[in-house]
C-alpha cells in the first residue's frame, strides 16, 4: 500500500469563473502539483534532479479521468489527498481526491510515465527503479 500525502490550496478569486466557482481546469493543474509534490514528500528529490536515474524529465500524463461532486469557491482551503493506485512496469497510476473538510469536492485518476531523455532527444518510458517504489510504500509499524 503506498504512502498518501496532502497538498494545501487556498483558492484564490483568480481560480474562478464569473459566477465564483473554480474553473474546471484548475482541478487538474493542483492534481498535477499534488502529484510532484507527492514524491517530493515521500523523500525522493524532483525527477531532473535524481542522479539514481540519469536523464530523466518525469513522469507525463498519459491519461486522466475526473469526476466533480460539487463546486468549490475562492476564500476556500482545499487539500488534494494523492496516493500511488498501481505501480505497472513503466507506468503508474495516481489518485487524487480533492476535499473542502469532509466534503469530497473532486477525484481523479491520472497515469504517468517515468520517461528518460535520450542521447538523440526523444523520450523513452523507462521501468520505474525499486528504489522510487520503495519511497512510496507505506510501513506499517508492529509491536512486538
Amino acid at each position: 500500500m503506498s504512502k498518501e500525502t496532502v497538498y494545501r490550496i487556498d483558492v484564490q478569486f483568480g481560480d474562478c469563473d464569473p459566477a465564483g466557482i473554480v474553473f474546471f481546469p484548475n482541478f487538474s493543474r493542483w492534481m498535477d502539483a499534488a502529484s510532484h509534490d507527492y514524491f517530493i514528500q515521500c523523500g525522493l528529490p524532483p525527477w531532473r534532479e535524481m542522479q539514481a536515474l540519469p536523464h530523466c524529465i518525469g513522469a507525463p500524463l498519459l491519461e486522466v479521468h475526473t469526476r466533480f461532486h460539487t463546486s468549490a469557491t475562492y476564500g476556500e482551503s482545499l487539500v488534494v489527498h494523492t496516493r500511488v493506485e498501481e505501480w505497472r512496469g513503466k507506468v503508474f497510476i495516481q489518485s487524487h481526491r480533492i476535499m473542502r473538510n469532509d466534503t469530497l469536492i473532486c477525484e481523479g485518476r491520472a497515469t504517468h510515465a517515468l520517461c528518460v531523455k535520450q542521447s538523440d532527444g526523444r523520450l523513452k518510458a523507462v521501468p520505474v527503479p525499486e528504489f522510487v517504489r520503495a519511497a512510496c510504500e507505506f510501513v506499517e509499524n508492529v509491536a512486538h
